[in-house]
């Protein structure tokens, strides 16, 4: 069944009030879909098969939810559940729900927690937003490099149900201090008289807990990691960023660059359940930033009216090249966004990167340029179809450069790279590529 019929067939259910109809619909359905059609409704409707949910499958569908959400979701329950729900929510996901949430909501949370796990999450809320310490869970199995392989699997065996990974163990000295890490298939495999510290990864990437946590994130996306530890400012253990959560950040990420890089605010919530205003709020801050920067175009039009006005032939071809070379420069800033983004560019290789995407940008230009020479030969005749093929090669140079520029610009002054990406880019081409046009234009027309 489609998702589209699925949600409607779900809402048919609530607005008929068809309980057993509701209960046997969450009982053909994973949690994961579950909570897609919950994500979808209103708060009104979402929270009716929320209460009907099995206790054992109430968890899973709630954790599936973006804090927002789960926010609309607990307003809805009554004290019991509600404490209910967070107190058996893994930490991490608990500190970033109440991180976001309103004080109200926060307040009555944190009341209703048990003392540890209230002390676990007060924790991770004093680490920085964003940072790995708010993304990371304290619920790990730690052993000392002293154990014997034999007796580090009977503490995973002991422990091992209350941790959220047991892929990726940590190994520790005294006070904590990290001393690497070793994988639960090794210590399978192992001899159990073998001593840990033989078999433990020493050069095992690790992260302090007030790093930024998409970098972190990107971090075991490039080392195929399960688990990366945290330690803190003296390299005590803290926690483990586990893959789950990486990719919830990395996800999140690439869904807020993809919007700043269409001229749009991020908007974090499903489509469906986000308002008409919210959009609105969302696009009309940025279109309004353009529409004030596209003024410039205004402006040099302006300024070369009376070269338009002896060679009105030139009006016909503005379009065409600041639209080619909007779109060459947004190619690239999207290439070079996206580079920063999986840690294949860094702002030292600025010089590289223009000197390829100059060459880049001039190879674009010549193939253009012959096409344009032949059309407008045949259109306004040969000497303004020259000046519109120098034009073309000069445009499609330019933004390249302006467009692979930009966001390592941006990266190297703490501005987000998406920010001042595609739509910025070509507002800047548009303008600067008109004044290179009726420059090349009056040195070849001799106007």
């Amino acid at each position: 069944m489609a998702e589209g019929e699925r949600a409607e067939e779900l809402l048919d259910l609530i607005d008929s009030n068809d309980l057993t109809g509701i209960r046997l619909w969450l009982a053909e359905h994973r949690p994961y879909e579950i909570a897609d059609e919950l994500s979808r409704m209103d708060e009104g409707h979402a929270i009716i098969p929320f209460r009907l949910l099995d206790k054992d499958r109430e968890l899973e569908v709630f954790e599936e939810l973006d804090p927002s959400q789960q926010q609309g979701i607990l307003l809805g329950l009554r004290d019991h559940a509600f404490h209910d729900i967070l107190e058996q929510m893994d930490p991490d996901d608990r500190a970033r729900l109440i991180g976001e949430a309103p004080a109200k909501i926060a307040t009555r949370a944190l009341a209703g927690l048990s003392p540890s796990e209230r002390r676990m999450t007060a924790a991770l809320l004093g680490y920085p937003e964003n940072s790995v310490g708010r993304y990371m869970t304290p619920e790990t199995v730690i052993l000392h490099r002293d154990l014997t392989v034999g007796r580090a699997l009977e503490v995973v065996r002991a422990r091992g149900a209350d941790a959220e990974n047991i892929y990726t163990l940590p190994v520790v000295s005294d006070g904590r201090r990290m001393v690497g890490t070793v994988a639960l298939g090794d210590l399978v495999i192992s001899d159990d008289n073998r001593l840990l510290k033989d078999v433990v990864d020493v050069f095992a990437p690790r992260v302090r807990a007030s790093e930024d946590v998409e970098s972190a994130a990107r971090l075991m996306q490039e080392a195929n990691l399960v688990a990366l530890s945290v330690v803190d400012s003296e390299e005590r253990f803290v926690g483990m960023l586990t893959f789950d959560d990486a990719l919830e950040v990395i996800e999140a990420a690439d869904s807020e660059d993809m919007a700043r890089q269409s001229g749009a605010s991020p908007v974090g919530d499903h489509y469906v359940s986000v308002g008409v205003f919210r959009l609105v709020g969302a696009r009309a801050v940025w279109l309004v930033v353009l529409l004030v920067a596209a003024t410039l175009t205004v402006n040099v039009m302006q300024a070369y009216e009376a070269t338009l006005e002896e060679v009105t032939a030139l009006a016909l071809f503005v379009p065409m090249l600041i639209g080619t070379g909007g779109n060459v420069g947004a190619q690239s800033a999207t290439a070079i966004v996206r580079a920063l983004a999986v840690g294949e560019v860094r702002v030292r290789d600025l010089p590289q990167v223009l000197w390829k995407e100059c060459r880049v940008g001039f190879m674009l230009g010549l193939t253009l340029a012959a096409l344009a020479l032949g059309i407008g030969s045949l259109l306004v005749g040969t000497l303004i179809a020259l000046v519109v093929a120098c034009t073309v090669i000069a445009i499609c140079t330019w933004a390249a450069i302006i467009g692979s520029a930009m966001p390592l610009l941006a990266n190297k002054v703490g501005v987000d790279p998406a920010v001042v990406s595609s739509p910025m880019v070509a507002t800047l081409v548009d303008a600067t590529g008109l004044i290179i046009y009726f420059s090349i234009a009056r040195m070849i027309l001799g106007i």
